[in-house]
């Protein structure tokens, strides 16, 4: 096995403390379903001691085991639908306020002056717009 860059000691506590409830919540489904062990490191492919670190959130484990136990919990949830790109808040609020940024005009003065907006100033609102959008969507989804 390759040698980690981060010790899992070295971990933020918080990073910890997900991934050892990530371990007791499949070591939970996994009772409530009457499995043993050995019968979900079978099927993860993984040895029964394996099993046992996963349950117990050992941070060495591969994500992928993880990953396969959350599948088997609910495959019809997607784990990578946690950060797809519309549920990253924080990049698209960062996003809206650079493109909603007063830009200097393009136009002549007198363009601005009489209302006149020029072509980009028109995109930089529509997107603006269109990322208020994703912003207010994804909030009505994790409400």
């Amino acid at each position: 096995m390759p040698k980690q860059n981060i010790s899992p000691v070295d971990h933020p506590q918080a990073v910890l403390q997900q991934i050892k409830q990530i371990g007791q919540n499949i070591a939970i489904a996994r009772k409530r379903r009457g499995e043993t062990q050995a019968q979900w490191a079978r099927r993860l492919g993984v040895s029964q001691p394996t099993m046992a670190r996963i349950e117990r959130g050992d941070p060495s484990v591969a994500m992928a085991s993880y990953v396969m136990c959350m599948w088997l919990v609910n495959p019809a949830v997607a784990v990578a639908d946690l950060i797809a790109p519309q549920n990253d808040h924080a990049a698209l609020e960062r996003e809206v306020t650079r493109v909603r940024q007063p830009r200097k005009p393009a136009t002549p003065r007198t363009a601005v002056a009489a209302g006149v907006r020029s072509p980009a100033a028109k995109s930089a609102n529509q997107t603006a717009a269109g990322l208020a959008a994703l912003l207010q969507a994804g909030a009505k989804v994790s409400t």
